[in-house]
């Protein structure tokens, strides 16, 4: 099917981010293999990577499920040269963390950690086999501070900025590069940008538009950079985040996410 050729894979490929990450992919000459929960019309985006003139593949699968997980990750390896991972699929929200329902919690745990630690681990052999290869996991802004009412979400970013930075360190001096990219709010869907606009200034201070956030990323990750911000705001975002105490950003972030529930 594909070897001999090499492939990025994209989880969360279908639509969103995922989707402008794998069409910028696509733009660069990347062969592509897009993950995504079924239903989700991932063929219209594989479709139009073809039309850019590489090879798209697709695989439907519910990454909460170990399973479905393994599946898809054994069929990538037996089939595919794979030289460029990016674990973009993730879950979010903002909820009273003991209103929450049980499920809603261990779906974040799920596809924020569990789902981004087993796929690099399934795939890392099939990456480092490869003369040159890069990871790129999608954490968030939120994972600079505790954010009450994304309580498990702005946990589970941390877990994706420190297992980046650890594994990258891990793997020096081998074929494999892993970057980490921190996005800011993004307005990628109208459900998202319902909660941005909730969040007052907070939420519009580092808004960058998601085709922008995809180009910078990709670009950044082929420069082998570690750690990327998508933006010149969400730069000043962060500079801003440093000055202000632990206690009180996290209850100005807070406040914030709590607005998201108090105007629903």
């Amino acid at each position: 099917m594909g070897k001999n050729k090499k492939y990025a894979l994209i989880t969360g490929g279908s639509q969103g981010f995922g989707k402008l990450l794998a069409l910028e992919l696509s733009r660069y000459g990347f062969n592509v293999i897009l993950v995504a929960l079924p239903g989700e019309n991932i063929e219209k985006t594989a479709t139009e990577c073809r039309q850019l003139g590489v090879e798209a593949q697709t695989w439907e699968a519910d990454l909460t499920n170990r399973d479905e997980l393994l599946k898809m990750t054994a069929w990538a390896n037996k089939n595919f040269d794979i030289n460029i991972l990016i674990n973009n699929a993730g879950a979010g929200g903002t909820q009273t963390f003991h209103k929450s329902d049980l499920t809603y919690i261990e779906n974040l745990i799920q596809i924020n950690v569990m789902a981004t630690s087993i796929i690099t681990h399934q795939l890392l052999p099939n990456l480092l086999r490869q003369d040159e290869s890069y990871i790129l996991n999608v954490s968030s802004m939120a994972s600079f501070s505790p954010i009450g009412f994304k309580t498990v979400y702005s946990a589970t970013k941390r877990y994706i900025q420190h297992f980046s930075r650890a594994l990258c360190n891990e793997l020096a001096g081998t074929s494999v590069f892993v970057s980490v990219v921190l996005p800011g709010p993004m307005k990628t869907n109208a459900e998202i940008t319902g909660r941005i606009e909730k969040q007052g200034f907070l939420g519009k201070i580092g808004l960058v538009t998601p085709e922008k956030a995809a180009r910078v990323s990709i670009r950044k990750m082929l420069k082998k950079k570690p750690y990327i911000i998508t933006g010149k705001r969400n730069y000043i975002n962060k500079f801003l985040l440093s000055l202000v105490p632990p206690k009180i950003k996290m209850h100005l972030m807070t406040q914030a996410a709590k607005r998201e529930i108090e105007e629903a």
